[in-house]
């Protein structure tokens, strides 16, 4: 896959550069919570999973939350417009896993495109409803970029130390067909997110700078890593520094942490993203880590303190949940972060920047 095509114009910034940029300066952002979360409250069967258009489809569809986008849109915009009222100010489309890639697993490689346009209008409708309901309030919309089910930089294979069950080049070209398509449907921003491979995420941003030349112009770029345990580094061996290291060339809009650990174990490493970032940080954990029973215990005031502990310590500009996280939960963040400023990017001094699994600084 060849380097995106230099221009010997600058691009053009997208209108909601100026929006996200007064918003985070203004104050501290709200971001949603959990779809899937969501998603199960409703009870959802086979044969809403397929609707009409899946109801003749050969396999089993049960699971493939993004396509509800098509075949239940409703209840993705009720979802979505239950967290605008809650108070956030983005919402996430209801497009993680909607790749060819992601969407192999159920043999719907050929609808990605109908999907991530589907995934935005569900999101958009829910932002307009929102914004008519309050006058001069802005509501954005995030195009959700997952982290694919499938890794560059590990074998699936112990035997194969050096199998990759994809390649450098299908990855790219997976993430470009979801990017035009959720450029195309409208999105206000792209949130490339739940990162467990920092490669992965380099060919997501490869992808994303591909598609600024083509349309020649950048939207904000919105970046966030899962530190996946206590040792404090991703599934693919990054510290949080390196991982900042390897992505900070894609002049991110925001940088942050999300999913895998509750926010009382994030602390550490939100700290040390607010020391080194020179790009607004956001931080948006699970409720908790999951029970025996695979569920999530802390309350919505229970994760609304340890929010409050973190933009009180100025750590953060965007606050919000993933996984077990629900409206509760985010009108009970937006309601503690109200009024507390927000954390002033970094000024970071110019040096030689790299990182492997550690990072060096020249």
């Amino acid at each position: 896959m060849s380097a995106p095509a230099a221009h010997s114009f600058a691009l053009t910034e997208h209108p909601s550069f100026a929006a996200l940029r007064e918003l985070f300066a203004r104050r501290i952002a709200v971001l949603d919570g959990a779809m899937g979360s969501m998603v199960q409250t409703y009870g959802l069967t086979e044969a809403d999973f397929r609707g009409t258009q899946f109801k003749d489809f050969p396999h089993d569809l049960k699971g493939n939350n993004d396509l509800l986008c098509i075949t239940k849109p409703s209840v993705i915009e009720e979802i979505h417009a239950a967290y605008f009222a809650a108070g956030a100010d983005i919402v996430e489309t209801n497009s993680f896993s909607a790749t060819t890639i992601g969407m192999a697993d159920y043999h719907l490689e050929h609808i990605v495109t109908e999907l991530n346009h589907a995934a935005v209008a569900c999101a958009l409708r829910a932002a307009r409803a929102a914004e008519a309901a309050t006058p001069a309030r802005r509501c954005f919309v995030a195009g959700a970029i997952g982290p694919l089910n499938r890794t560059l930089s590990m074998s699936p294979d112990v035997n194969r130390p050096d199998f990759r069950a994809v390649t450098w080049e299908q990855v790219v070209t997976a993430y470009t067909q979801q990017i035009r398509a959720l450029i195309a449907a409208g999105v206000d921003a792209l949130l490339v997110e739940t990162i467990f491979d920092t490669l992965n995420a380099k060919a997501a941003l490869f992808a994303i700078e591909g598609v600024f030349e083509e349309i020649g112009q950048r939207l904000p770029v919105m970046i966030s890593v899962t530190i996946t345990d206590a040792s404090g580094r991703t599934l693919s061996g990054q510290t949080t520094e390196a991982f900042y290291n390897s992505i900070r060339h894609a002049k991110p809009f925001s940088v942050g942490i999300n999913c895998a650990l509750g926010g009382r174990a994030m602390r550490p490493y939100i700290e040390e993203l607010a020391r080194i970032a020179d790009c607004y940080v956001t931080c948006y954990p699970n409720a908790g880590l999951p029970n025996a029973f695979g569920g999530y215990d802390e309350s919505p005031a229970d994760m609304a303190a340890i929010q409050r502990e973190f933009a009180t310590s100025g750590l953060v500009n965007m606050v919000g949940g993933c996984c077990g996280s629900t409206p509760p939960h985010i009108k009970a963040i937006a309601d503690t972060v109200r009024g507390l400023p927000p954390r002033q990017p970094s000024l970071i001094p110019t040096a030689l920047r790299l990182s492997g699994l550690e990072p060096l600084t020249a």
